[in-house]
């Protein structure tokens, strides 16, 4: 009998899954908002091209849409392609719809069919096409289907590679998702379908994941290992704001806890992002999401006004196993698409220089002209030293 292993999400792969917003809330209420969200998918796809190979799973309905917007890396134009797989969609989520991909101690490629059945049954949800792409990536990938019988996303849990997990209450044990099974059969499960030894319960996630859209308290915004065994945790400094008390919560947890090989987690406070509020609530926008490739990393940064000046601290934590690592910039009227690797840059909005020798130095110019010097793992904003630790990218 096969036992099956998650790979930690910085270890070596040989591609970059993804699937194409076609309808739905996606896409917004007009064709402006359409095309932002077009342009953000396929600057993503097209900025893990520069490092590996992309394929982008798109609704037939959609196919020419998404060949115009992608058309640089079908047509050669990137490092590596970007191709197309028609299969009936019902959104752009890959990341939760999509299986999870294991490996064998036979040295086999496994890839774990989870239910989704759209985040809980929720109301504004359709998901009959999307409960069987994770069957045909599969399949496209030549991977043995590794089936569950428990309803899971790809979001709603994080591990380090080494047999840990982390995950929230109000996900695998949401009464909409499973409400048959307890603690002890959720942990059963994963250890039997991704090699999980031990699990890290969270109490639950962000304040504004339990609202409309929302996916009730996935753990991919809330924190994630580094591959130290270092945990980077979502940190919200504001008092007024409903996460403030949720972080504390679950830093308390987190210090609590170990490892599967017993060993404490080192705690990194990842600095929520300046704006506390939308036009609707509070906000749960964070930085601990990304996609890590070969030799690089993508992480999606949000804009501040005209400058972030915190978000190069997000973006190089994804240096850590590439300290010699230069990165780019590229923006659009609502994010960024970060991305690091080992090519020179220019970017559109300021200038992020980091260049490794024994040290460390990353000189950050914003939109003022304003000049911030981080060296030898600390960073020093409006004339205070901060996150110190935080910022040895060699021992992230």
């Amino acid at each position: 009998m096969t036992t099956w292993r998650m790979p930690a999400e910085w270890d070596r792969h040989e591609r970059t899954w993804m699937a194409w917003p076609s309808a739905g809330y996606t896409l917004g209420d007009t064709e402006n908002e359409a095309d932002e969200a077009r342009r953000t998918w396929s600057q993503v796809a097209l900025a893990v091209a520069r490092f590996e190979p992309v394929t982008v799973v798109v609704d037939p309905g959609a196919t020419d849409v998404a060949r115009t917007w992608l058309a640089d890396g079908l047509d050669g134009a990137t490092a590596h392609p970007v191709s197309l797989l028609e299969a009936p969609l019902d959104d752009a989520w890959m990341r939760d719809i999509g299986p999870s991909f294991v490996v064998g101690d036979d040295g086999s490629l496994g890839a774990v069919d989870w239910v989704f059945n759209g985040w809980g049954a929720q109301s504004w949800a359709t998901w009959a096409k999307d409960a069987a792409i994770a069957e045909t990536v599969a399949a496209a990938a030549a991977a043995r289907i590794v089936g569950s019988p428990m309803v899971n996303e790809g979001g709603g849990f994080h591990v380090d590679g080494r047999g840990t997990a982390l995950v929230t209450r109000t996900v695998q044990l949401d009464p909409g998702r499973n409400p048959q099974m307890d603690e002890a059969g959720v942990e059963e499960e994963l250890a039997r379908t991704i090699g999980v030894r031990t699990c890290v319960w969270l109490p639950r996630g962000l304040t504004r994941d339990y609202g409309e859209l929302g996916t009730r308290g996935h753990v991919d915004i809330v924190a994630c290992f580094t591959p130290t065994g270092r945990v980077l945790l979502h940190w919200q400094e504001d008092e007024s704001h409903p996460d403030h008390a949720v972080c504390r919560e679950i830093e308390a947890v987190l210090t609590d806890a170990a490892d599967a090989d017993g060993n404490p987690f080192e705690i990194v406070r990842l600095p929520a992002p300046h704006a506390t509020h939308d036009d609707e609530r509070a906000s749960d926008d964070e930085r601990a999401r990304y996609d890590a490739v070969k030799g690089s990393a993508v992480n999606p940064v949000l804009r501040e006004g005209n400058s972030d000046r915190r978000a190069p601290r997000s973006v190089k934590n994804f240096a850590r196993k590439h300290p010699h690592s230069m990165g780019e910039w590229s923006a659009d009227s609502r994010t960024r698409v970060a991305t690091m690797g080992e090519d020179d840059f220019a970017s559109h909005e300021k200038s992020v220089v980091i260049k490794g020798d024994d040290t460390l130095t990353i000189q950050l110019v914003d939109d003022s002209g304003q000049t911030t010097v981080l060296k030898d793992g600390i960073t020093v904003l409006d004339g205070e030293v901060v996150d110190a630790t935080f910022l040895d990218v060699k021992a992230l």
